[in-house]
């Protein structure tokens, strides 16, 4: 339908899981995007599947950057301006998923989930809200962040401090810059199997093949969120077609959130 028909999307985070999803969705609707992750081979790779959904004319490139330090976090949009003179819409979907206690976090893991889940995305959103004040143009921003960050499991305690931070980040600074246009979500996404996902589940809940058609089963509709099921959400946010809508962190889930029994 070409919702985000030339406008200038960055994804950070973007070479795989829900980040790659959102891309290939954002090219298939007229976007020049450009994503961001740590691996050269990975997003190079990632940039090769995009090209065929690209509409005439448009591009899709990849700039290397570890959200996790705050100077390639600034550069990853500072590149993408001098490529494309601009950025209209920001996604930060770069997560880390490692699991802690809160007894048995280290100082070291709670840096590392507030480096990636929070203070990566703030000074993305720093320099990308920047450029769209700067050029007094409206701009878009989509948060990635999880149904956990309302409470979360038990060995989900850093994850859950940052991601918790990352929605009232996205509330605050909807507030902050609707006045210039400039509109700010995020998506609180349930249980998704993404890559990460596969390898979280094998590395810290001894999981093997066959774990993801397993847990699925147990939920109510019967499989585990795809990412193809977050991205047209995530471009539609992105996109006009959202209207005015800022400030909203969305339950994108299949429980219900809240409830009990």
């Amino acid at each position: 339908m070409g919702l985000l028909d030339g406008r200038v999307v960055l994804v950070s985070g973007g070479t795989q899981g829900v980040g790659a999803a959102i891309a290939r969705e954002a090219a298939r609707e007229g976007a020049d995007v450009v994503v961001s992750g740590r691996r050269e081979d990975v997003g190079q790779a990632c940039v090769a599947a995009l090209e065929p959904l690209l509409a005439p004319g448009r591009s899709a490139s990849f700039v290397r950057a570890d959200v996790a330090v705050v100077a390639e976090a600034l550069a990853s949009v500072a590149a993408v301006v001098q490529r494309h003179g601009r950025v209209d819409c920001l996604v930060n979907a770069a997560g880390l998923t490692s699991r802690g206690t809160l007894l048995g976090t280290t100082p070291e893991l709670f840096d590392a989930h507030v480096a990636v889940n929070l203070r990566g995305p703030f000074f993305t959103m720093q320099a990308a809200v920047g450029d769209m004040v700067r050029r007094g143009e409206p701009g878009t921003v989509l948060n990635v962040i999880s149904s956990s960050e309302l409470g979360g499991q038990p060995y989900l305690a850093p994850y859950v401090a940052a991601k918790a931070g990352l929605a009232g980040l996205t509330r605050n600074a909807a507030h902050a810059h609707r006045h210039d246009r400039v509109r700010v979500n995020g998506l609180d996404i349930g249980w998704t199997q993404t890559e990460g996902e596969d390898a979280t589940q094998r590395a810290f809940h001894g999981a093997g093949d066959g774990w993801a058609r397993e847990a699925g089963a147990g939920l109510p509709m019967g499989r585990l969120t795809q990412v193809d099921d977050v991205a047209p959400v995530a471009v539609l946010l992105l996109s006009d077609r959202s209207g005015v809508v800022t400030g909203s962190v969305l339950d994108w889930d299949q429980n219900v959130l809240g409830a009990l029994g």
